[in-house]
């Protein structure tokens, strides 16, 4: 089947390691965060993986043509901001028949099978994958009946608006009838498609247990790399004390905890704990870092202490720095 990744974000929230590259592209181990999000899907289910972008899209077409993968890879580009639904809409010349859908930041322990097997027995356009949690409000809800037809569906309610604990996990089988149903132009498919959907009964929603993460901030981004480092979701590299080390050597000065450390990564006696180390940085002696994403090529001095900040590629952070989130180098705040 075709698979259409919704990538047309810019990362904005993981900044400014997006600047440089497109978050579909960010390494999440040993394959990028895109890949990450089609493993839903087994390999030999997937025919093409269409992205809908419209941020840095050459570089994602480059990348796929240089890069032997098990799928064929067609990028279609957005001149404009589209929302959810214009990105998906742009693609109904080129998807046909069934086809999965994701969201482009989405890590979780989902498997595509359950949700086709309830597709085929239910019909309808479209089949949900949902997760429950606690507070919904930053999510679109659902109301599920006994046949596992989704009866509403509210894009992030207010609190008093809840009737649902179980949440739309932005993965989805659809028919390309849903095309059907969607406006020209840009729209929201959870706001201006879904609901719609829902009131006709042609919404199926199954939810699944295990993990659901939207890897699209930084706290979160350590989230997906410490789960695929749990789940063993890597075929190179390996796991010394917690951390995945894309070309595992003896850091014998240095304490490293919970972290993704790409190759050509140099640490002196230095702590770094929770945190994605990207080729070629260096970390001086006394220096901490905590949930920190470093560029590549990066260079951090001595006596540094920083936590939460996500440092540009190429960057050089000086000895002596101390910081508490946001990004390095610091951003001037507009006049």
């Amino acid at each position: 089947m075709q698979v259409v990744v919704l990538a047309g974000g810019i990362g904005s929230r993981l900044r400014p390691w997006t600047a440089g590259i497109p978050k579909p592209l960010l390494p999440m181990l040993d394959l990028t965060l895109l890949e990450r999000v089609v493993e839903a899907v087994p390999v030999g289910m997937v025919d093409e993986v269409i992205v809908a972008g419209g941020y840095k899209v050459d570089l994602i077409e480059s990348y796929f043509r240089s890069k032997d993968v098990d799928f064929d890879v067609r990028i279609v580009p957005e001149d404009e901001p589209l929302g959810t639904g214009g990105a998906l809409g742009n693609c109904r010349d080129v998807v046909s028949g069934t086809f999965a859908c994701f969201n482009g930041d989405i890590v979780s322990s989902l498997s595509i099978e359950p949700m086709l097997d309830l597709h085929r027995k239910n019909g309808g356009v479209g089949t949900l994958a949902l997760w429950e949690v606690e507070d919904p409000t930053r999510f679109g809800i659902v109301g599920v009946n006994e046949d596992q037809r989704i009866t509403r569906f509210k894009e992030k309610p207010k609190p008093e608006e809840v009737f649902s604990n179980l949440i739309n996990a932005g993965s989805y089988i659809f028919q390309d009838d849903i095309f059907d149903w969607m406006p020209k132009g840009r729209h929201s498919i959870e706001r201006d498609v879904f609901p719609k959907l829902a009131e006709e009964n042609l919404l199926n929603g199954t939810e699944f247990e295990g993990y659901f993460i939207d890897a699209g901030t930084p706290d979160a981004w350590m989230d997906g790399v410490l789960r695929c480092i749990e789940e063993k979701r890597f075929s190179t590299g390996a796991v010394v004390d917690g951390s995945w080390h894309a070309k595992p050597k003896a850091f014998d000065t240095a304490h490293v905890q919970g972290c993704m450390i790409e190759a050509d990564v140099t640490l002196q006696g230095c702590h770094i704990e929770r945190s994605t180390l990207l080729s070629g940085v260096a970390v001086g002696f006394k220096s901490h870092l905590r949930n920190c994403l470093v560029g590549r090529g990066a260079s951090v001095g001595s006596n540094v202490s920083m936590e939460g900040v996500v440092v540009d590629h190429g960057s050089t952070v000086p000895d002596g720095t101390s910081q508490v989130g946001g990004q390095w180098p610091k951003t001037e705040p507009s006049a």
